[in-house]
């Protein structure tokens, strides 16, 4: 990836969520990368690509949750950030098992609908980072119950939702690898 141009391998279009190999150049910032892109692993759209709705529901022994629970988790605590750097103050969650689907809930989506979802908000993540007009602008986000409301900039909040993507992006690899599904069809990092 060369960081100057937001290449690798051609060009990356966050808000398509598919690597371009046409030549064209876009720059895109890190924390647009590290929302949407390869900051440093590879981006969501090839760790996503390739997975049955089957695979993705697999309970794996000794593994917390399912490929489709992690994805809910993410596109869930996505669309609070979402909601909290436009001034909404959706509520923290009462119970860390209240941001993860219930059967019910994941009765309701299919894995294709979630993985549209998921990068319907990933696309306006990314656009969020881009706007470097409102990065610094402060934002009132919800604690945990009890504890007092918390304030911090549009920058910091999407800092917070990338790393929180790269930790459950990374469960959702490891759960791959252990369903013999890893590289996607498009590649991914295997060290």
């Amino acid at each position: 990836m060369d960081r100057g141009t937001g290449t690798w391998g051609g060009a990356f279009r966050c808000d398509t969520h598919r690597f371009s190999r046409a030549r064209e150049e876009v720059i895109l910032s890190e924390l647009e990368l590290v929302i949407c892109g390869d900051s440093a692993a590879a981006p969501p759209a090839f760790i996503l690509e390739g997975l049955s709705g089957e695979a993705a529901h697999q309970l794996i022994a000794g593994a917390p949750h399912t490929i489709y629970q992690e994805l809910w988790h993410i596109a869930f605590w996505q669309q609070v950030t979402l909601d909290w750097i436009e001034g909404i103050e959706t509520a923290f969650p009462a119970q860390a098992s209240d941001g993860f689907p219930d059967a019910q809930q994941a009765a309701q989506e299919s894995w294709e609908q979630l993985r549209e979802r998921f990068f319907a908000g990933n696309r306006k993540a990314a656009a969020a980072a881009r706007d470097a007009d409102r990065l610094d602008v402060p934002v009132r986000c919800p604690s945990r119950p009890g504890l007092p409301v918390r304030v911090m900039t549009v920058r910091e909040q999407l800092e917070s939702l990338g790393a929180h993507n790269a930790y459950h992006f990374g469960r959702i690899v490891l759960l791959r690898q252990l369903l013999g599904a890893w590289p996607p069809p498009s590649g991914g990092y295997s060290w």
